[in-house]
């Protein structure tokens, strides 16, 4: 006959809890002081800018570092629709960007699907060399863009302008490295189907692709918002001048002698808005498909 023991339960793996002492809460109050501090040092001369740009000519010149604007006019931005080309600027901004954006999202995801799916002789070569050009610097094609843009017979045109920026290394990059996470298997059920390859990247693959195109969108757009030196070299007319090369022409000192801080500061200020707001539209989106992406994986 067998003598059966009570042995008491196991006792229960003591949680974790989180450090609440001393040493925890003076470790996070330095945490954030330091986010705090930098975060400050990034946006000071943002808010250096704001208050220049409502201030007068006078107290903008002897106190250029003081945020606030004392009094506060509007006579800056009255100057800057009114004595400048920066309506037209805004105009050339807008149309060379929103033509920019759209043909990379097109072109760099045509790629970048090409070269993530499919298979053709030198695919391994070509994809080396869009690596290749992501390492030239910029600076080092200008003159051959210059002498292609001549010979093309662009050269001083909207076209130069847009055509050159209409694709890119980096779009293609990371279309191409999205697509190969996509599961073959969705696009094999889409060719069972009939589908074809233009089709399937088209109507199947591009809609799964939203983070990226989104990602796509805003570097595509703050890229072209943003160019200089491609206007350089594509543009001569001071009626094709973009954004920035037209307040480039005002910080050069076209306007005459005087720091002229409101007008200048004024404009970058209003040149800034455009990019800030595709900025936070789009990265919504962005951040809420990201997390519908994880939560389904």
């Amino acid at each position: 006959m067998t003598t059966r023991t009570d042995r008491p339960p196991a006792p229960a793996p003591a949680r974790s809890r989180p450090d609440h002492g001393p040493h925890a809460l003076v470790s996070r109050f330095l945490g954030y002081a330091i986010l705090i501090f930098f975060g400050l040092v990034f946006l000071y001369p943002f808010v250096i800018q704001l208050g220049n740009s409502f201030k007068t000519e006078p107290d903008a010149a002897a106190n250029p570092l003081s945020p606030l604007p004392d009094p506060v006019t509007l006579a800056g931005f009255e100057r800057i629709f009114a004595g400048t080309n920066f309506p037209l600027w805004l105009g050339n901004s807008l149309l060379v960007t929103v033509l920019v954006t759209l043909g990379r999202v097109f072109l760099d995801s045509l790629a970048g699907y090409a070269l993530a799916r499919l298979r053709f002789k030198g695919r391994s070569g070509l994809f080396a060399a869009v690596i290749a050009v992501m390492a030239v610097p910029g600076v080092v094609l200008l003159i051959p863009k210059f002498l292609v843009l001549n010979q093309l017979g662009i050269y001083n045109s909207y076209a130069g302008l847009i055509v050159p920026l209409l694709a890119d290394a980096a779009g293609v990059f990371i279309m191409k490295q999205f697509f190969e996470s996509v599961p073959v298997s969705v696009e094999e059920a889409a060719r069972i189907d009939g589908a074809g390859v233009f089709r399937t990247y088209w109507s199947v693959v591009l809609p799964m692709a939203k983070p990226a195109l989104i990602t796509l969108t805003i570097l595509s757009f703050q890229s072209s918002w943003n160019e200089f030196p491609h206007s350089l070299v594509a543009v001569q007319d001071p009626g094709l001048f973009t954004l920035p090369r037209g307040l480039a022409d005002l910080v050069s000192g076209s306007l005459g002698k005087g720091t002229q801080y409101p007008l200048k500061l004024g404009a970058a200020l209003l040149a800034t808005i455009p990019v800030a707001i595709i900025f936070v539209v789009f990265q919504r989106y962005f951040v809420r498909d990201a997390n519908e992406g994880a939560d389904k994986g």
